[in-house]
């Protein structure tokens, strides 16, 4: 096995052709390099270059010419990933600059079409004048680009009430790194027998896909599991003929390994515009876990589990500590979140919750912010929390 090297790449050269070419940014200075060679993780390794391209075009340039040089590609957002996906001795294709618009927003059919560099709580906030909303929202959803959660499939709080990024993509527009270009969705057994009839490059990968799906599909039902946050590995399931052939949810989570996002449409959900806080606190983590089936069938729209480890290490740094005085006694905690039309209709559904748990055994100690003086509070303890998963890596999965 080879390493690559940049003294592999002619990266002069490269650096040159790809500047005649594009009319975005071509950084290939130790500057850039060096702000570039590391992300939210611990890894660090220095890019070739760092590409900001102005649009879809600088892409497809980029990649043709990436292509010629042999030089390897990794696609970029904000650079929250813990995982190092996106440290790699490869052009870095940073959509963050200026392929970060939002281009439409259908209140009607529920549907956001984005570029891959658009901020996630920017689409959080146009969709919100249409009281919906982008369900999955990592901690770091105040910086970390959609595109970015599609690639490693992202969950957060919210997504209790609308599923992963996986759940809640409709289309894609893609790039190969051999330059073929498509947008891929759902697929019906009629139009995936009309793609792979008509051949070129779309029909063989399609036909390659549908033969790996009859290849296993009764293993892949048999043994995938089915849990609400599974986000690593293929969705090797998404292309079962009961799952529309999705080729566009398959590739959600395989980390820019396969394709590059040009577009990306997105399903949206109605956002109640009341919402209400109910914070459990138990002798550890292991019993809030217990109770999650039992609160999760009261429909909330948030729900987090948190072990008092963070709260204990956010304390030895003197951070967050009038904010962790607002939490109930207790060492594990669940942080559900009630939405609804009113505020009276939220506050009644964390209440069902309360009285089913006193009436229950192991209850709870609870803390309910339904005052309207409370709501200052509650919004500490959201940045609490936030500050929390940021710092310690606790959130589901981290967008990149």
């Amino acid at each position: 096995m080879t390493t690559l090297k940049r003294a592999d790449i002619d990266a002069a050269t490269l650096a040159h052709r790809l500047r005649r070419k594009l009319k975005g940014e071509v950084r290939f200075d130790d500057g850039f390099r060096a702000l570039y060679a590391t992300d939210g993780s611990n890894y660090r390794q220095t890019p070739i270059g760092v590409i900001r391209p102005k649009d879809e075009e600088d892409v497809c340039e980029t990649f043709a010419l990436c292509r010629e040089f042999g030089a390897p590609i990794t696609s970029r957002g904000c650079g929250t990933s813990l995982a190092g996906q996106c440290c790699n001795v490869a052009v870095i294709v940073d959509y963050t600059r200026f392929m970060n618009r939002i281009l439409e927003i259908d209140p009607q059919r529920k549907l956001a079409r984005v570029q891959p560099g658009v901020i996630h709580v920017h689409l959080h906030n146009a969709a919100e004048r249409h009281h919906l909303t982008f369900g999955p929202d990592p901690a770091t959803h105040r910086w970390c680009t959609l595109g970015g959660m599609i690639g490693n499939n992202s969950c957060g709080v919210h997504s209790q009430m609308a599923g992963r990024t996986a759940d809640n993509v409709e289309a894609l527009e893609i790039l190969l790194y051999d330059g073929t270009r498509m947008r891929v969705g759902r697929t019906t057994e009629s139009e995936l027998q009309q793609i792979i009839r008509a051949g070129g490059r779309r029909g063989e990968i399609y036909s390659k896909l549908k033969a790996l799906r009859d290849r296993y599909a009764d293993l892949i039902r048999r043994r995938y599991p089915r849990i609400p946050r599974r986000v690593s590995g293929y969705n090797l399931d998404e292309l079962l003929p009961e799952d529309g052939f999705h080729v566009a949810r398959a590739l959600v989570g395989s980390e820019g390994t396969c394709v590059a996002v040009l577009e990306a449409i997105l399903n949206l959900v109605h956002s109640p515009p009341h919402r209400s806080l109910l914070v459990l606190g138990y002798p550890d983590i292991f019993q809030a876990g217990d109770h999650i089936p039992q609160v999760a069938g009261h429909g909330p729209v948030g729900l987090e589990a948190l072990d008092h480890k963070f709260v204990s290490d956010l304390c030895k740094k003197h951070l967050q500590e009038d904010h962790i005085a607002l939490l109930p006694e207790g060492k594990g905690y669940l942080m559900v979140e009630f939405g609804g039309e009113t505020r009276e209709e939220s506050d009644q559904k964390a209440r069902r919750v309360m009285a089913e748990l006193k009436r229950g055994r192991n209850a709870p100690t609870m803390k309910l912010f339904d005052k309207k003086e409370e709501e200052e509070q509650r919004v500490c303890i959201d940045q609490a929390l936030e500050s929390a998963r940021i710092g310690f890596g606790c959130d589901g999965a981290h967008s990149r």
